[in-house]
């Protein structure tokens, strides 16, 4: 099963990091986090990885050729286009991918057992299954009376109310049904509401670790993680 893994944003969010390099390649210790999210689906026995590149392309292209660790490893890197939604660039890879195969963002990190999200999905009959996560509390919650006194403080509370989507999924190739060949196709507000209405995409609820990394906040705390040996997502040795 291939894993393809959407490369090609601009990580605008991240400027402070990604003014000279993309996103997926934004460091977490002394290797990018693409790096990390590969090594965490090679623990599981993943070997074939379909990279859908864009903004600075060439960057993540000569990483892959001078990164000693992924020799056996079948990585393919496909420019996607520098303005492409998600759903363009994934369209743009079908004649890759005649089979079912994993999706995921070049952004995120988790402990997810996918021996058991693929188990779950073979049993929905869906054409994408993607993961759920309560997002990472940040703030406490105030609760205030009619004279704006404070009469209680939640310090940093999830429920399972508010799940997003963690952006691992399984997807079968039906999806290029529900896909169109056009720049502004965005996978989750176009093809996604398609499955959406023809209840065809499930979801499995993860409640361990997950963490994206959309601001320098997020990639401090996870170098933080990787630094004191605590990094939940590290299942290599």
């Amino acid at each position: 099963m291939k894993v393809v893994i959407l490369a090609g944003g601009k990580g605008t969010r991240l400027a402070e990091k990604t003014k000279l390099v993309p996103k997926p390649m934004v460091k977490i210790g002394n290797k990018p986090i693409i790096w990390h999210i590969i090594q965490n689906f090679r623990f599981f026995g993943f070997k074939d990885f379909i990279i859908a590149t864009g903004y600075k392309s060439k960057v993540i292209e000569n990483f892959f050729k001078k990164e000693k660790s992924f020799k056996n490893l079948n990585i393919l890197i496909k420019y996607t286009g520098l303005n492409s939604m998600t759903g363009f660039r994934v369209k743009k890879l079908e004649k890759y991918l005649k089979s079912s195969f994993i999706l995921t963002y070049g952004d995120g990190l988790s402990n997810i057992d996918f021996k058991k999200l693929l188990k779950f999905h073979a049993n929905t009959k869906s054409i994408v299954t993607l993961t759920t996560v309560n997002p990472p509390p940040r703030w406490g919650y105030l609760m205030l009376n009619k004279k704006n006194k404070i009469i209680s403080f939640k310090e940093k509370v999830s429920t399972k109310k508010n799940l997003i989507n963690a952006g691992f999924m399984i997807v079968e190739k039906e999806i290029f049904k529900y896909l169109k060949y056009n720049n502004t196709e965005v996978l989750e507000s176009d093809c996604f509401l398609r499955l959406v209405k023809n209840r065809k995409i499930s979801a499995y609820y993860h409640n361990g670790f997950w963490q994206c990394m959309d601001t320098l906040r997020e990639n401090l705390f996870l170098n933080k993680l990787w630094k004191n040996g605590v990094a939940p997502w590290r299942n290599w040795q």
